[in-house]
Parts: C-alpha cells; structure tokens; sequence
C-alpha cells in the first residue's frame, strides 16, 4: 500500500526522509469516537513495507467534539523510532505494519 503523495508531509527522523499522512476527514468508526485516529508513514524515496499507527485519541474532526491532541510531527518520529527499534524495515516490500499505541483509547457511547 502507498500513500497518496496529496495531503502527505515529510518528515526527517535520524537523518531519513519519511513521508506520513493523516486522513482528512475521519471513517464513520472515528466520527462517532468508536474507534481512535491513525496515521500512516512509508519511506519517502524508496516506499516498501508502510507503517500504520493507531493513536490514543479520537480524531480531531469526529462528529461529537471530543476533545482531540493534534497529531504533531514529534508524535510521528517517536512512532517511527519505535517501529524501527521494533523491527520495521520501511525500504523492505511487503504488508502494512501496525502499530497499536491506542492504549488508553475510551470509545464514547
């Protein structure tokens, strides 16, 4: 899976250029806060295995206001770090890799 390069930012983690994007408008789950926001980041040169991270947080535009952190660029580097320190090889073909930080993650009713 590649990600659409519209709507993707790059970000440099440890001297390597990453591309990473956010859906804009949250899937039906997300905008009723049934189930958290994710993102996903691929290498930006040579795009391979793409890493898919689940957040703890409901997404920024869900359909109640629930209060949301952003996700920052700081949040996608300590993500990307830790998917490498766990085995992630991003150049490498292969399936979608996820990251399940959602820990935490309260659904509303």
């Amino acid at each position: 899976m590649a990600l659409v390069r519209k709507g993707s930012r790059q970000i440099v983690v440890d001297g390597t250029a990453y591309r990473w994007r956010l859906r804009g408008r949250p899937t039906y789950s997300q905008g009723l806060a049934w189930s958290p926001c994710t993102f996903a980041v691929e290498h930006a040169d040579t795009p391979g295995t793409t890493l898919v991270i689940t957040t703890d947080q409901p997404h920024s535009s869900n359909w109640f206001g629930r209060e949301a952190e952003p996700v920052l660029p700081s949040g996608v580097a300590a993500a990307v770090r830790l998917a490498l320190s766990e085995g992630w090889t991003p150049t490498a073909p292969g399936s979608t890799i996820h990251l399940d930080q959602s820990a935490g993650f309260t659904p509303s009713n």
